[in-house]
């Protein structure tokens, strides 16, 4: 949901930016590898010692690196199926860095085995949602649902919740709340958008081969 109204938004924003850096000689390429380290560096450093406030500031420097790589290829007239790939397997590493530097507070300083699951459980189960339809368009199906919870609302939900999470360091008491109801919507949402994606590719599949069959061409038995 957030995907389809902020996209836009964020596009026509970043434009300008996309622009300075191709005349800068930056290739799209470069913005998407960049961009998933610092992510990475990000979730990976800051979040498993417990500094979430910092560790969500660096990650949303460089998570919008996803919308100026696209921009950057676009305004280039550079788009191509490898850029599309790249920047999709990069998508689900910058994903798991996030979920798995969670994972690793709540293993270690945390110390806390449920949450550690439940982030674990996000980072698998948000891996599964974007393979679901990348694999239903595969295989010739349109898989026309978006569902409750896709990348966008994930990250929002979760970075949203680490940052104010991450002012108990400033003195802020009581928000070291928000992390795990954080990751409890986004499990539970992210469960409800793999059902509706799985539900959407069998009706979709079954549409298909009708469609496909002797019967459902019209031909004699």
């Amino acid at each position: 949901m957030l995907n389809k109204y902020a996209r836009a938004f964020f596009t026509r924003v970043l434009t300008p930016f996309a622009a300075f850096l191709l005349r800068r000689g930056v290739s799209p390429d470069a913005v998407t590898l960049i961009g998933t380290a610092g992510v990475m560096v990000g979730a990976l450093v800051f979040f498993p010692r417990g500094d979430f406030f910092w560790g969500t500031i660096v990650i949303t420097l460089f998570v919008f690196s996803d919308l100026v790589d696209g921009n950057m290829a676009r305004q280039a007239g550079t788009s191509s199926r490898w850029g599309a790939f790249l920047d999709s397997t990069l998508d689900r590493v910058a994903d798991g860095a996030i979920f798995g530097g969670f994972a690793l507070w709540y293993a270690g300083k945390g110390a806390d085995n449920m949450m550690c699951a439940v982030a674990i459980f996000c980072l698998a189960s948000g891996q599964v949602v974007s393979y679901t339809k990348a694999r239903g368009e595969s295989i010739g199906l349109p898989v026309a649902v978006n569902g409750l919870v896709e990348r966008a609302e994930r990250l929002v939900i979760s970075l949203v919740a680490a940052g104010l999470a991450g002012l108990h360091a400033f003195g802020v008491p009581g928000v070291q709340i928000l992390l795990p109801i954080a990751l409890w919507i986004v499990a539970v949402g992210s469960l409800v958008t793999l059902g509706q994606r799985v539900v959407t590719v069998r009706r979709e599949a079954a549409e298909a081969d009708a469609g496909a069959s002797p019967e459902g061409n019209g031909a004699a038995s």
